[in-house]
């Protein structure tokens, strides 16, 4: 046990010296190409730090293991929408720009309600013979990405806020900083993973909860680690393109490429697991549109952070 919580440890200090290195050199790759740093956060910082879910996921989906696959991905959702951007609202109220309003919350929302409709379709229609997705929808989910990813670019703008100055870093060093900053972040949600699930075990509580909360959360560590970051130096953007584009690339890639590689059940999600990812990006879409508009603020942080603890109190009460 001693040897697992000095892995936990060491795992956890590679994150946050990879998160650094990571907003260091992904923002300085937006500057340099002239992209907007959301479609950094969306892509290179999102792809990235989805990268431990995909592994986990995928090796669920290959060992049989569907409680695993959809456990993660459900829970990690719902750790980086409610708790990871409620933190980092706390620190830095972030701001919503027009593309966000009008493409980015809108089709988080609606690739969640198509997982969960495809996903809980009989339960919640009584169609089909069990709950879950087929390699047929995990390769719809596949050319659904794509499409998004392009349509990112293609129609990208550059925010006002991301106009300011800032010191110049060279193309090999920013581009290295961005790589390093990545490995550490994988590397270390690995190793924090790891040793968070043999501690588990140790305890006896079952896949299902180890999925939802210790993989959910190891997984989004390096997530929550970005953002951090993120919000701490005034980069609103790419911590938003981060949490957003996480969550598409859990919902779209991760479990097409799971689903594909083998039908994922589930059994092991109810109502309140899906009623509570839903609210998720249901908040997100009322803090856009109301209220401060244009803006996710400190209040609406807050909210979203009670919502995770209320989740998770439900969790343990029934573990």
């Amino acid at each position: 046990m001693l040897t697992d919580i000095l892995i936990l440890i060491g795992g956890l200090a590679l994150i946050v010296l990879g998160a650094e290195w990571l907003v260091s050199g992904a923002s300085a790759i937006a500057r340099k190409l002239k992209i907007s740093e959301f479609v950094i956060g969306l892509t290179i910082v999102g792809f990235g730090t989805s990268c431990p879910e995909l592994v986990v996921s995928v090796t669920g989906a290959l060992q049989g293991n569907s409680d695993i696959s959809i456990g993660n991905v459900l829970g990690s959702n719902i750790f980086n929408t409610l708790l990871i951007l409620g933190v980092t609202a706390i620190i830095l109220p972030i701001a919503v720009t027009k593309n966000n309003q009008r493409r980015d919350i809108p089709i988080t929302v609606l690739v969640t309600v198509l997982l969960l409709a495809l996903g809980l379709s009989t339960t919640l229609f009584g169609l089909g013979t069990a709950d879950g997705l087929s390699r047929v929808e995990g390769i719809v989910f596949l050319v659904l990405f794509a499409a998004y990813i392009w349509s990112c670019f293609r129609f990208d703008e550059k925010p006002a806020e991301e106009q300011a100055p800032a010191p110049e870093m060279g193309t090999f060093k920013a581009i290295f900083i961005t790589l390093a900053g990545l490995a550490g972040l994988i590397f270390g949600g690995r190793w924090f993973v790891d040793s968070a699930v043999s501690l588990a075990h140790t305890l006896g509580v079952s896949d299902k909860f180890i999925a939802v909360t210790l993989l959910a959360g190891g997984t989004s560590l390096p997530e929550l680690a970005a953002c951090i970051v993120a919000a701490a130096r005034r980069k609103g953007q790419l911590a938003l393109g981060n949490i957003l584009g996480s969550n598409i690339f859990n919902i779209l890639l991760i479990l097409g490429v799971s689903a594909t590689i083998r039908p994922i059940s589930f059994s092991g999600i109810d109502i309140v697991d899906a009623a509570v990812l839903m609210i998720s990006v249901i908040l997100v879409g009322v803090s856009a549109y109301t209220f401060e508009k244009d803006k996710i603020d400190r209040f609406e942080g807050v909210g979203f952070v009670l919502t995770f603890i209320a989740y998770y109190v439900w969790l343990f009460i029934k573990l």
